[in-house]
């Protein structure tokens, strides 16, 4: 708390008040202690005379003897006075470093009340040791949710996090897997084009070695491989095909069949004409893809990549 001026002032005038004080009462109390002056008594004074012990007689000696001592009177102690301790010179008061420098202006006054209500903050109990572990007790359970509620956002974040990682290595393995089968397709088409020059070669060797060894008049084409051929592919599909009931023995059916060398068949589509129902030809063309690859060694000279065959419905 900053001491004023005016406090110095009033301090300044109690202590010189109490000096005062103070020297009144030594006054008094030397005037109490001085001796009184002797008070002169009527009459003549008292004489004495000394006479000697020794000339006095026998029986005036006995007397004095006999006579009682006289009762010594104690003269009381003199107590020692209490004075009252010399006043000792007040300090001079040390001006205080201002804290905060003085304010330059008066505050402003603040025209909005305070809204809290000081009589209820004012008038409210104090709490009870009871209410108080109360308290405590129901902080300590609300410190528990919070706590059980982050572990349950982290294990439920973690796991997010395990899913997403997850689905990442999926989607790795997912595009590996397709590039493995893509590099196999690309794999397959350069070996299907090599094997496809290799037999464009041999067929053209195979084609010229007949046309220069062909006797005239068949223009170099063997009758006896095509029906060879022929019967071969017929044997090889009737192998796989399982004739329905609705397709009578002895019927007849065109398939258009599109191969690679090799026997390896692009596409088979039953064409005109054919009398087979719709379940008879989608049965026939499946058989034709199962029993690929079609014959191919030994016929490489009758081969056609576009194969126009003449089915005869069988039992195997």
């Amino acid at each position: 708390m900053r001491e004023s001026r005016a406090d110095t002032a009033q301090a300044i005038v109690w202590a010189l008040l109490l000096h005062a004080v103070l020297f009144a009462l030594m006054f008094l109390g030397l005037q109490w202690t001085r001796d009184n002056a002797p008070v002169s008594a009527a009459g003549s004074p008292v004489a004495a005379e000394l006479v000697d012990a020794n000339a006095l007689t026998p029986a005036m000696q006995s007397t004095l003897r006999k006579r009682p001592k006289p009762i010594e009177e104690t003269q009381p102690q003199p107590q020692p006075e209490e004075t009252a301790p010399l006043p000792q010179p007040l300090p001079e008061p040390v001006p205080e470093e201002a804290p905060t420098p003085p304010q330059a202006k008066p505050q402003d006054f603040i025209p909005v009340p305070d809204a809290s209500n000081q009589e209820a903050v004012v008038d409210q109990p104090t709490p009870m040791p009871a209410t108080e572990d109360k308290v405590q007790e129901e902080k300590r359970r609300q410190e528990q949710i919070d706590l059980t509620e982050r572990e349950r956002q982290q294990e439920v974040e973690r796991k997010q996090r395990l899913a997403q990682m997850e689905a990442e290595r999926l989607k790795q393995l997912e595009d590996i897997r397709k590039q493995r089968a893509k590099a196999s397709r690309e794999a397959q088409l350069a070996e299907q084009r090599l094997q496809q020059i290799a037999d464009a070669r041999a067929v053209q060797s195979s084609t010229a070695s007949a046309s220069a060894s062909a006797p005239p008049g068949n223009n170099g084409a063997d009758t006896g491989l095509q029906a060879r051929y022929a019967a071969a592919l017929q044997e090889a599909i009737l192998a796989k095909w399982t004739r329905p009931e609705t397709v009578p023995i002895g019927a007849r059916c065109r398939l258009l069949i599109h191969q690679l060398p090799g026997g390896q068949v692009m596409s088979a589509e039953v064409s005109s004409p054919c009398a087979y129902d719709e379940q008879g030809r989608r049965s026939i063309e499946a058989a034709v893809l199962k029993a690929q690859p079609l014959p191919y060694a030994g016929f490489e000279s009758v081969f056609q990549r576009n194969l126009t065959l003449n089915f005869t419905a069988q039992d195997q």
